[in-house]
């Protein structure tokens, strides 16, 4: 996904759902996000234009909701809207453990308590083979990483999947090996553009779309938006995530949207849009080199991909 981040929308602009429904600017930070038919999922920038119209209007919220990768609930894109209603989102805690100065097991409410609302951001878009534009609401992770305080080798940051077949009917199958875990460098989880969302649309985070606490950065594929978040480890080794031991030549750990390099089974070079019948061109970083490109100076996109 790929967020924009306007530094000249002051907090008084912040306007009602109902607004951005029609269109109109969104809270605070206005972002992009796409998400493709398959694995991954990129965003891409969605400007604001001089009348305060977006260029690209979000995604209907009925598709947002309704058309998702979520394997814990199935792997039809159907099958998260049929059946994560049996997920309890509250109460909810988070297990932070690893590198950090303040290892303990968090309550997600106190948590967002140490986030005024004028710090809470939005953001949107996403790609893989199909995309969506998304309002998100969520927290920078970034602020929440340094109130956490990592220890001096801490290099990466690991998230894992609530583990439950009760509640998440597709972990009865061997379809990937659960729980779901990703991870960022500590460096890329510490830039402004990455959010735990805890919504969408000025709503609680549905249950389908990962609630109530989930992974978004925008300048990567999707399949690295952990959702339903239950752990946050500080580690000094790179992670093994899911995907990327799923399907090592397809899904690497980083998964940063680079069109120029092709999934093995498929081109990443065009998305298309939810509603849309026609593809457009994907976007290197998802349209957010400008922001994130200097993480990955002097390294090989094409190996480390």
């Amino acid at each position: 996904m790929l967020i924009r981040r306007p530094h000249d929308i002051p907090t008084s602009e912040i306007t009602p759902e109902s607004v951005y429904l029609n269109r109109r600017d969104f809270f605070g930070v206005v972002g992009g996000v796409a998400v493709a038919a398959l694995a991954p999922v990129v965003g891409a920038t969605v400007p604001r234009g001089r009348s305060g119209q977006q260029k690209d209007p979000p995604t209907p919220y009925e598709a947002v909701t309704s058309y998702n990768n979520f394997y814990e609930f199935g792997t039809d894109k159907a099958d998260p809207a049929k059946h994560a209603h049996a997920l309890k989102p509250r109460p909810w805690t988070v297990k932070v453990d690893g590198m950090v100065k303040k290892p303990a097991t968090y309550d997600i409410d106190e948590v967002l308590t140490w986030f005024p609302a004028e710090e809470r951001v939005y953001r949107m878009r996403c790609v893989e083979a199909w995309s969506m534009v998304i309002p998100w609401l969520g927290i920078p992770l970034g602020k929440l990483v340094q109130r956490l305080e990592p220890s001096a080798g801490a290099r990466y940051v690991e998230f894992t999947t609530l583990l439950d077949a009760k509640q998440m009917p597709g972990q009865r199958d061997a379809v990937l090996d659960w729980p779901y875990v990703e991870g960022l460098r500590l460096d890329e989880a510490m830039h402004p553009l990455a959010i735990l969302a805890t919504g969408l649309y000025g709503k609680p985070l549905p249950n389908q779309n990962g609630a109530p606490l989930r992974l978004v950065v925008p300048w990567k594929y999707g399949f690295k938006g952990v959702k339903s978040i239950v752990r946050i480890r500080f580690v000094d080794q790179q992670p093994m995530t899911t995907w990327a031991l799923a399907a090592p030549s397809e899904y690497g750990f980083y998964a940063n949207v680079n069109p120029d390099v092709d999934h093995p089974r498929w081109s990443q070079a065009r998305e298309r849009r939810i509603g849309e019948f026609l593809k457009r061109p994907t976007l290197p970083f998802n349209g957010y080199a400008d922001q994130v490109a200097s993480l990955y100076a002097g390294m090989d996109l094409r190996r480390y991909f």
